[in-house]
């Protein structure tokens, strides 16, 4: 058995987790205070997986780039991979809120959206 510390990012709190591990397997998660820290180590030590964040070049804006994010949690192997297809793309003014920027970024089936009015 094999034994894996961690600080919870779940929430604010920032908890110290003890995680008992067998192979892959989570046996048991102590020193959470809620739910989320149980839900956090396992996900972290089986299947970790995270939101990126960046930019993308505009043409034509008032601004000459926009902030743009996955829309969900992509594999953290993967994040290196979508950096890099973020770097070349260029998107056309007006782009808005939301707005689909890249999709199914470096085959992970998740999209890059806009987080700004550009």
């Amino acid at each position: 058995m094999k034994t894996v510390n961690l600080i919870c990012i779940g929430c604010p709190l920032g908890c110290p987790l003890t995680v008992e591990m067998e192979g892959n397997e989570v046996k048991s998660v102590a020193g959470n205070t809620c739910p989320r820290g149980d839900a956090y180590a396992k996900k972290e030590l089986t299947n970790p997986t995270r939101i990126v964040t960046s930019t993308v070049r505009v043409a034509g804006g008032k601004l000459a780039m926009v902030s743009v994010k996955t829309e969900s949690d992509i594999p953290k192997g993967k994040i290196f991979d979508c950096v890099k297809a973020l770097k070349e793309v260029e998107v056309v003014a007006p782009v808005k809120i939301g707005d689909v920027i890249v999709e199914n970024v470096a085959g992970t089936g998740v999209n890059i959206v806009a987080t700004k009015n550009v």
